[in-house]
């Protein structure tokens, strides 16, 4: 395996612990040190052995499996005295405390059409509190300061996987972890959007609380999602001056250079003494030094496999959008139709250059993820115009500034 650094996602309540051993036993990935003292690297062509890998955990709660959390922060839920109970650890669900009146309930609000079938919903998990998936997956994060969240969001396209019958669940493939489709036919079922949406916002305002950097799923969803996570940083948009406001301000920022300067030259300078926002600190030296204020959204969001429009893409990259946005792409979903390479191309010439990631979205690593990531390297390289080493160097600073902002 040729990279270096793999960003690892939780989706479900089988592969949180799996994530988290998966880092501590290879290596929580680390900011790089200050661009000054970084050494020159050989060429790409010129690495013989493969470097360590290390590991970039994330934990999230993808909308595959939605339906397998209750929102019990709200009072439209589950009634109080009926809630199935969970394994505090990750949400895990703990079969045999979950009455089935509960159950039934629960499945028959979130999914759509909602299902008469006993035997389908007694086939489902018994559902978990969102509450102890979000105060598990605040453990995790804490643990491993450079985790992120995700992979979080929204599909309108999903449909849940059929039960399985006596004989397939028999001859299944232990070594799979569960929870996946495996090959399932599919059912007529789709998690209610309201419910996505709830599960998706208690995720992102853990990242905003925590300042953590968000990977984000959306599928046949993207005006739907956007309006999700921009109704988080309502009231927090950035002020999009005016031309005549740019002006004046380039004006007064000379006119303040100009005073400042004067002020050196008499051995006067207040400015050491306020704090960035401009006002001097009142907490104390250092009060607010290494702790990042928390807001209800999250400070970094990557788009993962971005399958929307120039137009909607437009809209999270429009300057008043408070938090940073990336876009990354992959070989797996952003090809794997007919017309899709004009349809990414013409994607891709719109996400500016700093904005721009690569990934696989494989659920293996090894060859075949070295083989797609090239693959996908090349195509940008060659609809941006640039040569594969600045290439690969551009991409890889950017999922730095992802990462660790």
């Amino acid at each position: 395996m040729r990279a270096t650094t793999l960003a690892i996602m939780a989706t479900r309540s089988q592969d949180q612990q799996l994530v988290a051993q998966m880092a501590s036993s290879h290596g929580s990935a680390k900011p790089p040190p200050p661009s000054s003292s970084l050494p020159s690297h050989p060429p790409l062509d010129a690495r013989e052995a493969p470097a360590p890998c290390a590991v970039v955990p994330s934990f999230g709660w993808h909308p595959w499996f939605s339906h397998q959390l209750y929102d019990d922060t709200t009072t439209t839920t589950i009634a109080a005295g009926t809630q199935p109970t969970t394994n505090e650890a990750d949400g895990k669900h703990c079969g045999d405390d979950a009455p089935a009146a509960s159950k039934t309930a629960h499945y028959q609000s979130v999914l759509q059409p909602a299902p008469k079938d006993g035997d389908f919903i007694a086939s489902l998990p018994d559902p978990a509190p969102l509450s102890a998936f979000i105060s598990a997956t605040r453990k995790h994060l804490e643990a491993f300061p450079h985790a992120l969240v995700g992979e979080v969001g929204l599909d309108k396209a999903f449909r849940l996987p059929q039960q399985w019958d006596a004989s397939d669940a028999a001859a299944r493939d232990d070594s799979l972890t569960p929870g996946s489709r495996e090959g399932r036919l599919l059912s007529p079922y789709r998690v209610r959007m309201a419910h996505q949406q709830a599960v998706m916002r208690a995720q992102l305002r853990l990242a905003g609380e925590l300042q953590r950097a968000v990977s984000v799923h959306g599928v046949q969803a993207h005006g739907v999602l956007y309006d999700s996570v921009s109704a988080l940083w309502k009231g927090h948009e950035r002020r999009v001056l005016s031309r005549r406001e740019k002006r004046m301000d380039a004006l007064m920022a000379a006119q303040g250079r100009d005073a400042d300067a004067d002020a050196d030259a008499s051995g006067s300078s207040s400015s050491e003494d306020e704090d960035e926002d401009g006002g001097g600190d009142s907490g104390g030296i250092g009060s607010l030094v290494g702790k990042p204020r928390g807001k209800p959204f999250p400070p970094r969001i990557c788009l993962h496999s971005y399958t929307g429009s120039v137009d909607m893409l437009k809209q999270w990259l429009h300057p008043a959008v408070p938090c940073r946005v990336f876009l990354s792409f992959s070989t797996a979903v952003n090809l794997g139709t007919g017309g899709g390479r004009a349809r990414l191309e013409e994607v891709l010439r719109a996400v500016p250059d700093d904005r721009l990631l690569v990934e696989s979205d494989l659920h293996v690593a090894g060859e075949q993820m070295d083989a797609a990531l090239e693959d996908m390297y090349r195509l940008v390289c060659g609809v941006k115009g640039w040569d594969l080493e600045s290439g690969v160097r551009t991409v890889g600073k950017n999922f730095e500034r992802f990462i660790y902002g």
